[in-house]
């Protein structure tokens, strides 16, 4: 298997001689190492490392595929670097550098170098991110399995009464509790009428009463990969309503799962969902897309969505989670997260997915 150094200087345009990456995400990436600052500088033969003391020591204990160096004047270093490597032409990450870094970075470098200010350095990076491998995998497995033990932890912790900041709370302690890095983003804990919104914010006001759903959306961080899921439960008897949206999510989400393999568009994938809720007569309470990619960021491509153009590819990590929200009600989404393989997918997530009643 080739060295994501490698393959990413593979990708890159025959005119570009270098690629500066400042990103944090992009930079962990391809060294291992998590860190606030460091200038990574990727030649066609050799690749460059530059952090500052704080990381130094830790840099040349962890990262292998280039050579670390410790910053001293950052812009005279890279200078030094691109002229040891007769480059003259530079590749930047456009999709994430600022404004003001691109501006800061063209006057310190001067005329003598020209930049490659097109998407093609980060298109590269996203391409070479999307596909995952064995050791990002299981890492991925990972953070999924630490949620699915919070999940299960949670659901012993529900109770008629409680508010959904208490529940969001409890969530949170116990993924970090487990040996999560980090969320993989603020929690979504949500009850009753709430439920209904797809990203609402939880309450320290809203309770759980008998008959609510709760609409339980989060993830863990385990060594930079994200995990995803979203679970909806009842507490106490739902209504005979209730259970037919549940039903018909519930339904629309294992027709996508079976679907998904490589080779097919992400708006197909979405299209498989959207129809059938839309034939059950719920249509227009389908408002978000089927699924998005995850890696070590939550929201990565690429995506299943009614515009989604992307092909899958095998080694894609999607998460598939339809829903209905009825305004004023409640609201249902069931989400898993798989790995696209070349006839199907493997579905990374084990938690029970048939109604559930507290």
């Amino acid at each position: 298997m080739k060295k994501r150094i490698e393959r990413l200087i593979e990708m890159l345009p025959c005119e570009s001689d270098c690629a500066i990456i400042t990103s944090d995400v992009n930079r962990r990436y391809f060294t291992g190492m998590l860190s606030s600052a460091g200038t990574l500088i990727c030649f066609r033969d050799e690749a460059y490392l530059i952090i500052d003391f704080r990381y130094i020591e830790k840099a040349r204990n962890t990262v292998k595929d280039c050579t670390v160096i410790q910053q001293s004047d950052l812009y005279s270093q890279i200078k030094e670097l691109l002229r040891k490597h007769n480059a003259k032409r530079i590749s930047v990450e456009s999709m994430e550098l600022t404004l003001n870094g691109f501006s800061q970075l063209r006057e310190k470098l001067s005329s003598e170098w020209e930049f490659d200010t097109s998407n093609a350095l980060s298109r590269a990076i996203y391409t070479c991110r999307t596909v995952k491998d064995d050791v990002e995998i299981e890492k991925i497995k990972s953070a999924q399995k630490l949620a699915e033990e919070a999940f299960s932890h949670i659901l012993e912790f529900i109770h008629e009464g409680v508010t959904e900041r208490e529940i969001q709370l409890e969530l949170d302690f116990k993924m970090l509790k487990l040996g999560a890095e980090e969320l993989s983003f603020p929690t979504i804990a949500l009850t009753g009428a709430n439920t209904s919104m797809p990203h609402g914010v939880p309450s320290d006001m809203c309770k759980v009463r008998k008959g609510d759903f709760v609409l339980m959306d989060y993830g863990a961080v385990v060594d930079g990969y994200h995990s995803d899921m979203t679970r909806t439960v009842a507490v106490g008897e739902p209504t005979d309503e209730m259970k037919n949206v549940y039903n018909i999510v519930l339904k629309a989400q294992e027709e996508s799962i079976r679907a998904v393999k490589a080779g097919l568009m992400g708006k197909q994938l979405d299209a498989i969902a959207r129809e059938h809720i839309a034939q059950a007569g719920f249509g227009e309470n389908f408002g978000h897309s089927l699924g998005h990619g995850v890696g070590m960021e939550i929201h990565e491509y690429p995506n299943a969505s009614p515009l989604g153009t992307a092909i899958l590819r095998s080694g894609n990590v999607i998460t598939v989670e339809p829903g209905i929200y009825i305004a004023g009600k409640f609201g249902v989404r069931i989400e898993d997260f798989v790995l696209v393989t070349e006839n199907g997918c493997e579905n990374f997530t084990n938690a029970p997915k048939n109604m559930i009643i507290l």
